[in-house]
């Protein structure tokens, strides 16, 4: 049987359908005022509880320089708190904040509707589709881990 796509045309596809999710993902953060990397940070924060500024680098491979500057803008949000170690000083833990931990809810509850949204203009075969697809390459995905 002769093939209908390359395995480029499926990672072009990949990629096309990923940068247009991040569009739309990235336009419910900037809707609620902060911007990707931010909504990420918070996202992690509220999902793990109190991380150190390295554990939460690592979480959402950002370097720490990168990470402390975003979380000076959150700081100054509201939206996390920062405390250091009693043990040592030079450690620095980050939470999110009540207000954080709203906001969460407020966006998660925004994107599910805007995917309700995006997803309402297909037929229930090709949601059926898309679901069986997605399965299936999230099978083919985590076969080596």
């Amino acid at each position: 049987m002769d093939k209908k796509y390359s395995e480029v045309d499926l990672v072009k596809l990949f990629f096309e359908i990923f940068k247009s999710f991040k569009r739309n993902m990235s336009k419910c953060f900037v809707d609620n005022g902060v911007t990707m990397p931010q909504g990420m940070v918070l996202t992690v924060l509220t999902h793990h509880g109190e991380m150190k500024i390295s554990e939460l680098s690592n979480a959402v491979n950002l370097s720490n320089s990168t990470i402390s500057g975003i979380v000076d803008r959150l700081e100054k949000q509201e939206l996390v708190i920062r405390t250091r170690s009693e043990d040592d000083r030079r450690i620095v833990y980050v939470k999110a904040s009540p207000k954080a931990e709203s906001f969460h809810k407020q966006h998660h509850d925004m994107i599910r509707q805007n995917m309700e949204k995006m997803l309402s203009k297909a037929t229930p075969e090709e949601i059926e589709k898309i679901y069986d697809g997605l399965t299936v390459l999230k099978k083919v995905l985590n076969q080596d881990t």
